[in-house]
């Protein structure tokens, strides 16, 4: 049961039978059954808008200490 590019639906879908005889209320049932599946891990699939820190930025953040300019550019243990 392999549909030809002549009577694809509009939509694209096709369903490519491996093995068996499917009638057409187990096609039916199958299309329902995955499209349910589909449509409900869509909603669930959403990304949250609040912005993050990346990990730079928390790391970055601790990397070295103001420069504490009234010691002089000689100050410093060197």
């Amino acid at each position: 049961m392999t549909p030809t590019s002549d009577n694809l639906p509009e939509d694209g879908v096709a369903i490519d039978v491996r093995r068996g005889a499917p009638t057409e209320e187990e096609l039916a049932a199958l299309i329902a059954v995955v499209s349910e599946a589909y449509t409900t891990e869509a909603e669930h699939a959403v990304v949250d808008d609040a912005p993050s820190r990346s990990a730079w930025d928390v790391s970055a953040r601790n990397l070295r200490r103001p420069l504490d300019r009234a010691l002089g550019w000689r100050h410093g243990g060197c």
